[in-house]
Order: structure tokens, then C-alpha cells, then sequence
């Protein structure tokens, strides 16, 4: 299985489902990726609004 990414969190996940929101709506077309290990301290993240560190798509579409 490749990797998918949720188009609504935006993590990079395999499978048709996102385990972490629940969503199908899933896009194999994405670009860069980021991992964010520490969410309170990393800027990424708070600019992403992520809050559980994992690998995330930059851009999805």
C-alpha cells in the first residue's frame, strides 16, 4: 500500500482512512513533508496547527 494523505489534518497515513480524525477523503497527490517531533516547541507546527507529533504533507491537493 502507498501512502495516502488526509486531506483534512493533512498526515501522511497508509490505508484509506485517517486513524488520528477519522476522515476517507485521502489524496495521493501531495508535495513536502515535515516531521513534527515536538509540537509545543516547533514553529511548523504551530503555524500548521498540528498537536500530535507525526509526518505531515505540506501541500495536498
Amino acid at each position: 500500500m502507498s501512502e495516502q494523505v488526509c486531506r483534512e489534518c493533512h498526515r501522511i497515513v497508509v490505508g484509506q482512512t485517517c486513524p488520528v480524525c477519522g476522515s476517507s477523503n485521502m489524496s495521493s497527490d501531495w508535495s513536502g513533508m515535515v516531521i513534527i517531533i515536538d509540537t509545543e516547541r516547533s514553529v511548523i507546527a504551530k503555524k500548521m496547527s498540528v498537536d500530535m507529533p507525526d509526518k505531515y504533507a505540506l501541500k495536498v491537493r
